[in-house]
C-alpha cells in the first residue's frame, strides 16, 4: 500500500449514488448527486451554474421513476423548454459531498411549475431552493400546446401536489 492511499478518503463508486424511486407524501421526488471537481468554482464550492444541471437532472428522473422517458416526449415532437427561473443560494456545498437535489411539481396547466430544494443528504443544510416553469411547446410549429395531449396530462396529473 502506497503511503498517500492512506489518507486518501474512502468514497462509495459513482454507482452508489442513485436517483430514489418513488415520490414522498408531499409530492417531492429525491435525487442524489455527488459534487465533483468539475462542478466546482476555483475555491472549491459548488459553481453557481451546476444548480440548474442538477435541477433538470432530477426533472428528467423524477418523470422516469413514473414509468415516462423525456427522450419519447422529444421524439413525439414535444419539447418542455423552461420560460422562467428563479433560484436562491443559501450555502454552497464543497467538493467530495453529496447534495439530495429535491423536486415537485406545484402546479399543472398550460404552465407548468416546479419546486426545488437541494439540501444535505441529512436534511440539515439547506444549499439552494428554486422554481422553474416550463411550457409544452409543439416541436414542429414551435407554439405553446394549450392542450396538452392525454399522454402529457396524465403524467402530470400523476406528479402534481393535490391540496
Amino acid at each position: 500500500m502506497l503511503e498517500n492511499d492512506r489518507t486518501q478518503p474512502k468514497l462509495p463508486p459513482a454507482g452508489a449514488i442513485q436517483s430514489l424511486s418513488g415520490i414522498d407524501s408531499g409530492g417531492w421526488f429525491e435525487y442524489l448527486v455527488r459534487v465533483y471537481p468539475h462542478h466546482t468554482d476555483y475555491s472549491g464550492a459548488v459553481w453557481h451554474g451546476t444548480y440548474v444541471s442538477w435541477m433538470e437532472e432530477a426533472r428528467v428522473e423524477s418523470l422516469r421513476s413514473i414509468g415516462i422517458e423525456y427522450a419519447d416526449w422529444v421524439s413525439q415532437g414535444w419539447e418542455l423548454p423552461v420560460v422562467e427561473l428563479s433560484l436562491r443560494y443559501h450555502r454552497a456545498p464543497k467538493m467530495g459531498q453529496s447534495v439530495a437535489v429535491r423536486t415537485r411539481m406545484a402546479s399543472e396547466g398550460v404552465r407548468l411549475l416546479w419546486d426545488y430544494e437541494m439540501r444535505s443528504t441529512d436534511g440539515e443544510e439547506l444549499y439552494a431552493t428554486a422554481q422553474v416553469t416550463l411550457v409544452a411547446v409543439d416541436g414542429e410549429k414551435g407554439k405553446i400546446i394549450r392542450q396538452l395531449p392525454p399522454m402529457l396530462k396524465d403524467a402530470f396529473a400523476k406528479l402534481s401536489i393535490k391540496p
